[in-house]
């Protein structure tokens, strides 16, 4: 007899009082049930049982083996539920938030592929640099830029958050380029915020250098201080997935290529009972694949 079988008609008779009982639940015969549970004490060494004409009773190990057989049962039950959903294409629609930058200039072009390779999702994506509730806000991931809090959630780890220095070829012209990381005290200096704007540090060879600067510009969106770098109004510090292509083209240049600049961790966040989700899965999975 198949041992799962027989755990669950043993489960049955203890939970409905009789094998009579168990056998009715289980669509088999009364000569069935008993022959189940005798498989197990005989497979066990141990009785389960103590049987009268009319009523039953658990033994000391009956009980025990009784809570084993239902977490048995239990896992047995959630695995074949998460190897069902692994067949699941997936489908329907996944709301994900993510920071604006990194949101407009990296996951919008890398959604062509996703969407590509899983016809049956679509995607609500909102851009936001607040940090939004996934519970209270109905979000099924989040992309986050920065040390993660201690949460319920789960994280992902993405490749960090890399930065450069860049500045137009007519601003250099006008200024000069800067040599030596203490040279940007001297320059117009684009920001995304007066508190971002205090240092920059950067470590090259003598080690790290905090330089103070300045500038009379600070705009909190990303792509606006690309595009008043672009026009010659000061040196930018951006992610380098927003600069870069701007530099292959000639119409930035990076300054310090080989100073390291502070790096901010990049993570995918969820909620840890929705990853059984094949479309959240895929998503996740698809980001850890991209951008690590």
């Amino acid at each position: 007899m198949d041992l799962l079988d027989s755990m669950k008609v043993y489960v049955l008779a203890v939970e409905k009082g009789s094998l009579s009982a168990a056998a009715a639940a289980s669509a088999i015969s009364a000569t069935m049930a008993g022959n189940h549970v005798r498989t197990l004490e005989k497979r066990l060494g141990m009785q389960l049982l103590h049987r009268t004409t009319r009523r039953q009773h658990l033994t000391a190990f009956g009980e025990d083996y009784y809570a084993r057989c239902k977490e048995i049962l239990r896992l047995v039950a959630e695995t074949d539920v998460q190897a069902q959903n692994l067949q699941l294409a997936p489908a329907g629609k996944l709301r994900v938030t993510a920071p604006l930058t990194f949101g407009a200039e990296a996951l919008m072009p890398a959604m062509a592929v996703y969407l590509e390779r899983h016809p049956q999702v679509s995607i609500d994506v909102s851009l936001s640099d607040r940090v939004a509730d996934l519970v209270e806000e109905g979000f099924e991931a989040a992309i986050r830029i920065g040390q993660l809090p201690d949460s319920s959630l789960i994280a992902r780890p993405l490749a960090p958050y890399r930065l450069m220095i860049c500045a137009s070829p007519d601003y250099l012209a006008r200024r000069g380029t800067p040599r030596e990381p203490a040279d940007l005290s001297r320059h117009e200096c684009l920001s995304f915020s007066p508190a971002a704007l205090a240092h920059w540090r950067l470590t090259g060879e003598d080690g790290v250098c905090s330089v103070p600067v300045s500038g009379r510009l600070q705009v909190n969106h990303g792509q606006a201080l690309r595009v008043a770098a672009l026009h010659g109004m000061g040196i930018v510090l951006q992610p380098a997935f927003l600069l870069e292509t701007d530099v292959r083209a000639g119409r930035l240049v990076q300054l310090f290529p080989t100073h390291a600049l502070p790096s901010r961790p990049l993570s995918v966040v969820y909620l840890p009972d929705r990853y059984r989700s094949p479309k959240l899965r895929s998503f996740v999975d698809f980001l850890v694949e991209r951008f690590s």
